[in-house]
């Protein structure tokens, strides 16, 4: 005790901010957590207690062979005996379609309707004035969102439901399921820092996307992305304070494989598993609960007669739909490949130090053994600024190797995430004659600026192929689909954990493997509209790609989907009847997943810039049907959300403060990651001072909490 005194009085002399954990009496914590949630913080800060909104979070996952419905049901309470506004920064599935929302207050169960941007906004902004509560669901990446609550009452929680579907693809020859748990740090260059906190509301929209300070139509064909929220002020805090509790997230998930199940599994989380029967199984968290740190990934086959595309349709009055899965084929590999220029581009900025930084050298050290004594090489790696191993293409030959490794092995994490500088130096260097540029991208992708980064890849990529690698527990999985996208290749993500070896063999596998290009799909007859993708892109083995589109004709027909195997011709025909009458609610996924990858297409449409587009189409036309499709399907947009207003008045007070939900720090990186935080945050989004001061002392604070009270073991 008097060690504790002696740290308090010193940190007040120098004057930081002290802070210090509340203790709470048996009773008051069970009346905090009878309605089961987690995740509340309290701090004093100049003698004042500050308190945080709580939260828990159910996630139930119903899996039905590879489309999942997926419900996340938010609970939110207020600890303090005075009216908030919350504000919660959260991710989904990059591919999620989330097509419905509901409130809970009280007694009242609003169902939450949705609307363009801006009249939700204004719809929002009206309840919170009346004293009613509310909910605002706003889309700022295809990944990130914000969950929005004006007047969270004391004592009166709220329960948020929201849904979506999304297919299940194959990686490495099976299925997985992503669950993000929790946003990341993004950095933002400090030339693109986007308005000051004063113009962001507490929705996160920049005022101009809601009028004021000029239009988004003014800068069409120039990449577009809400400005990002600030990130919460009590986020990135290590080690994590005992009151944002372990039991913030539970998971929950059902699989009818409609076949034998194979393998099911979770690489990230410890599952307790439940298989009455060999097509079905059911799982939680062997913890129960779960702390939101990272990603939740789930991976399963399936067993049975294997084919390698499948079908599914589905009608309804005038709508008729279609979804066509593909595999690659599987044929031996190639001995004689044309030699290859592999391009490692390493980010080094402060996010990926400690195990991501642990692991892009372990990858690399693996990488470079696969590499074949025909190969050219380079390493770049980038931060602040970018350099090279050399300034020119090198042989693969042992003792450049020797020297790349050592190159590899003198890396450390620091500085800013500036990642054009690491595509323009990976680029600027003339290709190595009559060879094939691959770019390896490795990189957590903590950026804010996702826009100019693909856009200067659809620029400079030309001919090359790029393959992403995203490096920790909770990566930027937009940002590298989108990369991946343009540069022709695929995503991998590399768990910290993980063998890097056999991720290695793997990505040299693949490079080694035949590809199936220039797919075309021969519809037999039958009038499509609307297919998605426009372009099929390459197909990998072991991966998968969902061809979806509407149908006018039904009836019977036979579907050739062909390309080409290393110059082979290779042809599939799949037998298919496009039915008629009206079918079943089990397929109602269908048209949501299918809207939901239209309105992927006409934002990278409107994205692209004008030089570049294949097309003289407005960009205003793309935004118009984003808005039509997320108004028709009820479903998130950039530009539509989702909005739930009680009938009564809860707030009689009139005024309410405005708090974020803290945020624990991704497992597995540093601080200095993260906005103002001890050692030189380097992701300069908009932070209050309170948040900074919370930062500081809090991070010192953790370290007096371990050596008096201990610390509780953390799982997962």
């Amino acid at each position: 005790m008097c060690s504790k005194m002696f740290f308090i009085l010193m940190m007040a002399a120098v004057g930081f901010v002290l802070l210090a954990f509340t203790g709470r009496s048996e009773a008051a914590e069970t009346e905090l957590r009878e309605p089961q949630l987690a995740g509340s913080i309290e701090a004093v800060v100049n003698n004042r207690v500050i308190q945080f909104p709580s939260l828990h979070t159910d996630i139930r996952i119903n899996i039905q062979g590879d489309m999942a419905n997926v419900e996340v049901v938010q609970k939110f309470a207020n600890p303090t005996t005075i009216p908030m506004n919350a504000t919660y920064l959260f991710p989904l599935n990059k591919d999620a379609a989330v097509h419905a929302m509901t409130m809970e207050v009280g007694n009242e169960i609003v169902r939450a309707t949705i609307h363009e941007k801006r009249e939700a906004k204004e719809q929002f902004e009206k309840a919170k004035a009346e004293g009613k509560s509310a909910a605002l669901l706003v889309q700022h990446r295809p990944n990130m969102f914000t969950q929005n609550l004006a007047n969270l009452m004391p004592g009166l929680p709220i329960t948020v439901r929201m849904e979506y579907v999304q297919p299940v693809l194959k990686v490495d020859g099976e299925y997985e399921l992503v669950a993000p748990l929790v946003v990341g740090p993004r950095y933002q260059p400090a030339e693109h820092m986007g308005p000051p906190p004063s113009m962001v509301d507490v929705t996160g929209v920049a005022q101009e996307e809601v009028g004021a300070g000029g239009s988004a139509e003014s800068s069409a064909g120039q990449w577009q992305l809400d400005t990002l929220p600030a990130y919460p002020e009590v986020a990135g805090i290590d080690p994590i304070p005992d009151t944002i509790d372990f039991d913030r997230v539970s998971i929950r998930v059902t699989l009818d494989g409609g076949m034998p199940i194979s393998t099911f599994y979770s690489p990230t989380h410890t599952l307790y598993v439940d298989t009455p029967s060999d097509e079905r199984c059911t799982a939680q968290l062997a913890t129960g609960s779960t702390i939101d740190n990272r990603d939740f990934i789930l991976r399963y086959g399936l067993d049975g007669q294997h084919v390698q595309a499948g079908l599914l349709t589905y009608k309804q009055g005038e709508d008729g739909m279609f979804s066509l899965l593909l595999e690659a084929p599987k044929t031996p590999a190639i001995e004689e490949i044309a030699s290859r220029e592999l391009v490692f581009v390493l980010d080094t900025s402060g996010s990926m130090n400690g195990l991501p930084m642990q692991a892009s050298k372990a990858f690399m050290r693996s990488a470079l053994q696969t590499l074949r004594p025909n190969d050219y090489f380079r390493i770049v790696r980038f931060s602040n600024s970018a350099s090279q191993f050399a300034n020119q293409p090198l042989r693969a030959d042992s003792g450049n190797l020797n020297r790349a490794r050592n190159f590899v092995d003198t890396l450390a994490a620091s500085g800013g995430t500036e990642v054009r500088t690491g595509i323009n130096c990976a680029l600027d260097t003339p290709q190595a004659p009559n060879t094939l540029r691959i770019v390896v991208f490795l990189t957590d992708g903590y950026i804010g600026n996702e826009a100019e980064v693909l856009r200067l890849l659809q620029r400079r990529l030309g001919r090359a192929r790029l393959y992403a690698f995203g490096v920790g527990t909770s990566v930027n999985r937009y940002l590298l689909s989108e990369m991946t996208h343009i540069g022709r290749g695929f995503v991998r993500v590399l768990d910290p954990t993980e063998n890097f070896a056999k991720v290695a063999a793997d990505l040299a596998a693949k490079l080694d493997s035949p590809v199936l290009t220039d797919i075309h799909v021969d519809w037999g007859g039958l009038q499509v509209a609307d297919v998605t993708p426009p372009v099929v892109p390459d197909l990998f083995a072991g991966q998968s790609v969902r061809i979806q589109g509407r149908y006018a004709n039904p009836g019977p027909r036979d579907i050739t989907v062909s390309g080409l195997v290393n110059g082979r011709k290779a042809t599939l025909t799949v037998n298919g009847e496009f039915p008629k009458e009206d079918t079943g609610p089990e397929r109602a996924a269908i048209p949501l997943i299918w809207a939901r990858s239209l309105i992927r297409d006409n934002m990278r449409l409107y994205n692209t810039p004008a030089g570049l587009a294949s097309d003289n189409v407005y960009q205003g036309t793309y935004k118009d049907r984003v808005i039509e499709l997320g108004l028709k399907y009820s479903l998130m947009t950039r530009w539509t959300s989702f909005v739930a207003v009680t009938e009564k008045r809860y707030n009689t007070q009139g005024t309410a403060v405005d708090k974020n939900v803290p945020l624990p720090m991704v497992k597995g990186v540093k601080s200095t990651a993260y906005p103002n935080a001890p050692g030189g945050g380097i992701a300069p989004e908009p932070a209050t001072t309170l948040g900074m001061l919370l930062l500081g002392a809090l991070g010192g604070l953790g370290v007096l909490r371990r050596k008096f009270w201990g610390r509780r073991r953390r799982n997962g």
